[in-house]
């Protein structure tokens, strides 16, 4: 019992000396080093309940950032116009200001929804002008195709979307189709590049029923030089009222189908062409360099 006692007066006596010194404006190092205490527990417990000394405060870097953001939000900022003035986090912003009341909306609802699609429709027009420039850069970066460019181009179209022989199925001849206007025209020109004439050439139009087979007709016509003449009967796609169909409107024309008689060479030297394509794609580096 004397020895608690005994701690419990040298603590007392102890904490006298820490508070008197901290009230003279000491650090905790500096009265550490005055009464022998290398205990940080029992120094701070010493000295609980004793503000330090303002001397020994560290100047606070955001203080400066933390009295503008309150200023801009009584001001009637966001949280976004205090972070684009700031430059700091909205997680900085929140905890300095969150007890500052909200500041009333400047627009009502309709506005600012007509605000935020002015806003979207200025960043899509900038993006479509950007796609447009693209594009544009690089259709003047192909220039002019010779007869050897055009004729690989067009063999390498052909195998993507031209009838194949098979060895089970011979099919050495032309027959291609294609619901797009530009390619069809680039195939046809390809073909003239061969030494196709228009009368070597039977077309066969595939069309959903519901689209004017007429109007379609004459339009391929007009775009592949030909007449109705060199038509086949059309091939109608029946209505299935269990699909939903995209390739509706004025400008769905169907697919139209190209066959050229008499082909069967020119179907031969377009196969041996492209497997030419692959092998000198495919040969080592060093083969390929000019």
């Amino acid at each position: 019992m004397k020895r608690d006692t005994g701690l419990r007066a040298d603590f007392t006596d102890l904490r006298d000396q820490a508070v008197a010194l901290r009230r003279e404006g000491l650090s905790l190092r500096q009265i550490r080093d005055r009464l022998h205490i290398h205990n940080n527990d029992l120094l701070h417990r010493l000295v609980k309940g004793e503000p330090p000394p303002e001397w020994t405060k560290r100047p606070n870097a955001k203080d400066d950032l933390r009295a503008r953001a309150r200023t801009l939000r009584l001001a009637g900022m966001t949280y976004d116009q205090i972070q684009l003035e700031l430059g700091c986090s909205k997680s900085s912003i929140s905890l300095w200001v969150r007890d500052l009341p909200k500041p009333e909306p400047r627009h009502t609802e309709e506005e600012q929804r007509a605000l935020m699609n002015a806003g979207l429709a200025r960043v899509r027009a900038a993006r479509d002008e950007e796609r447009k420039a693209m594009k544009a850069e690089a259709e003047r970066s192909v220039g002019a195709l010779s007869d050897r460019e055009l004729m690989l181009v067009g063999t390498a179209l052909y195998w993507a979307e031209g009838g194949k022989d098979k060895p089970w199925d011979r099919r050495e001849h032309l027959k291609f189709i294609n619901s797009d206007p530009e390619v069809i025209k680039l195939y046809i020109r390809w073909l003239e590049l061969l030494g196709v004439t228009r009368q070597q050439l039977r077309l066969t139009l595939n069309i959903h029923e519901s689209a004017d087979v007429a109007e379609a007709h004459a339009y391929w016509a007009r775009l592949t030089g030909t007449d109705a003449s060199h038509f086949n009967k059309p091939v109608i796609k029946r209505h299935n009222p269990l699909t939903r169909r995209k390739n509706t409107g004025a400008a769905y024309r169907g697919a139209l189908t190209i066959y050229v008689k008499g082909s069967a060479a020119l179907y031969r030297r377009m196969e041996g062409t492209w497997y030419g394509i692959v092998g000198a794609a495919l040969a080592p580096e060093t083969q390929n360099r000019t």
